[in-house]
């Protein structure tokens, strides 16, 4: 199967997750940046003096997890867990906080190690790591949390030549 001949078979699901994860990045960058300005602003006092930038930004993550499962649950593979809910939260707690450590690791890495310390350059470096964990999230959504359903007993490939006897034709 070709990459366009797998983009179409998987169209409507990857139309799904990007407009679940679209509106994710709005509630990411949107608590990442109350949060940054607000309660964890570099001259707020909460939780010492140090800058609070990473905190800010493993906070938003979470709350954009929350708002991820259950979208992604209910809409985007919908019909396609093939786990009890319990466990495919934790299941998607671990996928999640494997993005989590992509997404902080890259606000931490741009803010304390390059010294890129404008909102300018958290933001940036928030839309980065945010990409860099979606491409992460697909691919294990797809492969440990939502698959296809198991093809049922008469799939049309056990019923061999004889679906192609059945037609929608008028006999003449």
């Amino acid at each position: 199967m070709t990459i366009v001949e797998w983009v179409r078979a998987r169209a409507g699901e990857l139309a799904r997750f990007a407009t679940v994860g679209a509106l994710g990045v709005v509630v990411n960058l949107g608590v990442f940046n109350l949060l940054r300005m607000g309660p964890f602003a570099p001259d707020a006092e909460i939780g010492g003096d140090d800058d609070r930038v990473v905190s800010a930004k493993i906070i938003a993550t979470v709350v954009s997890i929350a708002f991820a499962w259950i979208a992604h649950r209910g809409w985007t593979f919908r019909g396609m867990s093939v786990h009890k809910p319990g466990h495919e939260a934790l299941m998607f707690l671990v996928v999640n906080g494997g993005a989590l450590l992509i997404e902080s690791g890259t606000v931490a890495l741009s803010h304390h190690v390059l010294g890129l310390t404008s909102a300018f350059a958290d933001n940036v470096s928030a839309a980065v790591g945010i990409g860099l964990g979606t491409v992460v999230r697909y691919g294990a959504y797809r492969l440990f949390l939502f698959r296809d359903p198991e093809p049922k007993a008469t799939d049309d490939a056990e019923l061999g030549d004889a679906s192609s006897l059945v037609t929608d034709e008028p006999r003449s």
